[in-house]
Order: structure tokens, then sequence, then C-alpha cells
């Protein structure tokens, strides 16, 4: 049992710490390749956030290091060995329907909402004021603690790549970037593109005429559903050619649908046709079965229009092997075990303009009960039926640290003296900096019966669980590195 009142100390330096966590969800740190240059490989918004943290550290007398702008840490201690706190500065996209601006980190009814606050830089303002107040009470340390900030977890994790490949793997460490009590065991985690050419389109009719229906009277214009891969749709929109007599019926049906599925949207007339648009639910992609895929209801009704060949050929794909296809099923890739759960399978990005390759990006988070060489191949056979190839984007193998280990069983004490409640040990789908290190593990900071806003709307932290997960940072951090 540890004898320092960890809660006590950080409610010394409450004001600072919400501050200071204000500030820093006020920059707006979205991949932003506009403006992305050297020394800020991801925009210039990120390369704020990451000056910010470090600025943060150096301040609190800490060492610090900028990769490059890919990444950085802050160190402090002694020892050959090396206690790791990876978070990241880089948020999602805010999207829309927020009651206040997202970067504005309001303080409303004991939450700070903004993008970010929850995923991931509440979180990691917490490990940084936990590490500032164990140098401030000078406690004796016998291996080095370093706090390292990644800018690109969101989208392709080049930022860690880049990191170890100069700087030293830390001995063993966690992650504040996902649940309490903590996270041992996580799914293997693939990006991959299914794209069509007009060439193998063209292909596919030649050897197979009737995979599709014949020519319709109505032109898919173009469909585009979604902004991340690891995203859930919120919002999708197709555009369609056909003749002004038609537009009537069309609204009347579409507005059918729309109550049948208790979806929003709304059809807009053009000079040359119409515009429809429908509204889902986003939440992260580890877990799509909890949001409303827009691209796939959109494409749903669009099989009741008389669309061209090659539309057709593109909204039945989506209807028979997007369409609530959480877990692959459709593609024959279903898969689960006990310990990590089911395959999980998210479109999050539908692209199909009339003359150009149609895209997808999938986000697929499989359970090591089935290996990627196993369910790779099913999925690329039923693609190339349909005359789409596949191209891995990234791919991240299962990653699990044994229940035994020493980071494991120190993490699970610390909690429960901190909290009074057993430590469970959790498997999840998502993908957290615990596996970017050999000996890694997410230890919060979502307490269980909190609501998970990550990813959506008036994302938020209560400013009560942000001083009670710094309490539990700085005493989990001080007795990894005490020995």
């Amino acid at each position: 049992m540890s004898t320092i009142n960890w809660q006590k100390e950080v409610e010394k330096r409450k004001d600072e710490l919400i501050a200071t966590t204000q500030r820093f969800l006020q920059i707006d740190s979205v991949l932003d390749p506009d403006t992305a240059g050297e020394g800020a490989p991801f925009g210039k918004g990120v390369q704020a956030a990451l000056q910010f943290a470090l600025q943060t550290c150096e301040d609190a007398g800490m060492t610090i290091k900028n990769i490059d702008g890919y990444a950085g840490h802050a160190e402090f201690g002694q020892g050959d060995e090396c206690i790791g706190v990876l978070s990241h500065v880089d948020v999602v996209p805010p999207g829309d329907g927020w009651t206040i601006p997202p970067f504005a980190a309001d303080i409303i009814e004991g939450k700070i909402i903004a993008r970010g606050a929850l995923d991931d830089k509440g979180p990691a303002m917490a490990a940084i004021f936990a590490a500032k107040m164990i140098k401030e009470l000078e406690l004796p340390l016998q291996k080095r603690i370093r706090l390292i900030f990644g800018t690109d977890e969101e989208s392709g994790w080049e930022c860690v790549k880049r990191y170890f490949e100069s700087e030293e793997m830390p001995t063993m460490g966690f992650t504040p970037d996902a649940d309490f009590p903590l996270i041992y065991a996580e799914k293997g985690l693939t990006h991959l593109v299914l794209r069509q050419t007009n060439e193998n389109f063209e292909q596919l009719m030649n050897q197979s005429p009737l995979k599709v229906s014949q020519e319709g009277t109505t032109q898919l214009l173009s469909f585009h559903a979604g902004m991340r891969v690891n995203m859930v749709p919120e919002m999708a929109e197709a555009e369609l050619a056909c003749p002004p007599e038609q537009v009537a019926a069309w609204t009347e049906a579409y507005q059918i649908y729309l109550e049948k599925e208790q979806r929003r949207g709304h059809i807009t007339q053009t000079d040359t046709g119409v515009v429809f648009s429908l509204q889902g639910v986003s939440v992260h992609g580890m877990d799509p079965a909890k949001g409303v895929n827009a691209g796939a209801y959109l494409a749903q009704f669009l099989q009741k229009c008389d669309l061209d060949v090659r539309g057709r050929a593109f909204v039945d794909f989506i209807a028979t092997y997007l369409f609530e296809q959480h877990d692959g099923e459709a593609f024959g890739i279903n898969a689960d075990d006990q310990e990590m759960g089911s395959l999980t399978l998210n479109p999050g990005i539908f692209h199909y303009v009339a003359g150009e390759d149609v895209r997808f990006d999938l986000n697929i988070r499989y359970p090591h009960s089935i290996l990627f060489e196993q369910w790779k191949p099913r999925l690329e056979q039923v693609a190339a039926e349909h005359g789409y190839l596949l191209e891995i984007i990234t791919h991240k193998k299962p990653h699990r640290v044994d229940p035994a280990h020493p980071l494991v069983t120190t993490l699970q004490r610390v909690y429960t003296e901190q909290t009074g409640e057993k430590a469970e040990l959790l498997a999840i789908g998502g993908g957290t900096y615990g596996r970017a290190l050999d000996v890694g593990v997410a230890f919060g900071p979502l307490f269980p019966g909190r609501q998970d806003t990550a990813h959506q709307r008036d994302e938020y932290l209560l400013v009560e669980d942000l001083l009670k997960a710094t309490a539990i940072y700085a005493q989990a951090i001080f007795e990894l590195a005490k020995n």
C-alpha cells in the first residue's frame, strides 16, 4: 500500500491541471496534409500540440526530445531500464452536430467538452502531471520514466514507426488511451482497400454479364461516405442523373424508406437530376454495430432505383457484403474466440465517381483465433469475383501481455488500491499504443460505467475522472520505476 496520498497531491495541482488541459485541447490537432512540411509531417496543428506537450514537460524539469515532428519524449530518472508511457496528441475530425465548438474546451456540468478530451489529449495531460508530481516530490527511482508523444495514432502510426527507428524501446509501459481497469490484449488491425478499375469492371462484364441487371434509365454520377477508415460514416451523399418527372416519385419513396429505417436524410433536385443524402450515427470503427453506417443505408435504398450497370453493381456489392455485415460473414471471414471476441468489419470510406475507379476502405479487426493469412485470401477471392483488387494499407498483428507479468500485476494492484474495485483484465478491438511496446498494455482513462464518447460529437472527459486518473497514473508510474 502506498504511503503517499496521491489524490491529495493531485488536488494541490487541480487548477493548474485543468487549465493546462483546456489550453491543450484548444489546439486543433487534426491531421492536415495541406499544412504539412519539415518538422510538421502531419500539419501545423499537430505540430503545435506536440510542442505544447513537450514544453509543458520541459517547464516541469524533464529533458525533452523532438523527433523531426513525428513524435517526441520527455524523460527523467536514472537507471538502465525505462518505463514508457505512450499517448498521442492528434485527434480525429470533429464532424458536425456539436452543441459547442469542438475546440473550445469549455467545462459544462463537470465535463471538459472537446475533441480529444477522452481520446487522447486529456489522458496525455494526466500522464504529464502524474510524472510532474513524482519529480516535484523528489521520489527515489531505479528506472527512468519516459513520456512518449505520438502524432499520427488516428491514421497510419507513422509516428511510432519513425520514433522507434532511432529511439530506445522501453522495458515496459502503458498507454492511457482506452479503458480501466486494464487492457492486456488487442485484436489484430488491418486497413485495406478494395479497388475496382474501369478495366477490371469491363473484364468482369465480358466474363460474367449476368452478374448485374441490364442497363437502367438512371446514371449514378457519384457516391461518397466517410472520412476515416476507423470511424463509422456519419454522412453519405449520392448524385443521380435522371428525368425531372421521376423526382416526385423518388422523393416519396425516399421519405417512406427513411421513416421505415428511422433515419434522417433529404433529397435535393439539381439541373441534371437529384442528390440523396442520409445521416447515420458515427462511432469508433472497433465496434461498428453500435453505429449506423450512412453509406450502407443509402446504398440499400439506391437498389430501388433503376441504375446504370456499374452503379447497380456498386450498390448491390454494398448491400450484399457491407450492409450490417459487422462480422464479415458474407465474405466468409467471420471468427470468434473467448478471449478477444469476434472479428469486426467497418466500411469506413466509400468512393464512387462515374468513369473513375471505385474504392472502399475497410477496417478489419480480428482475434488471435484466426490468422491474417487465413482470412485475407477468402476476402480477396470474393472481391475478385466482383472485379475488385485488394490492397493492404496497414496491418498489425494481435497483441497480448501475459497476465502474470509484473507490469500487469502492478497496475492491477494500483488500480485496486486507488478505487477499491477489482481490476478485471480486458481484451479489446481497438488499437492502442500498448502494442507499439514489446511489453505494453492500455490503462485507462475511461472508468467502468462511464459513457465512451471518443470519436463522437460532444466528446468529453469528466473533471472528476481527469483528477482521479492523474492520481492513478502517478502511483502506477512510481511503482513501476522505484524498483
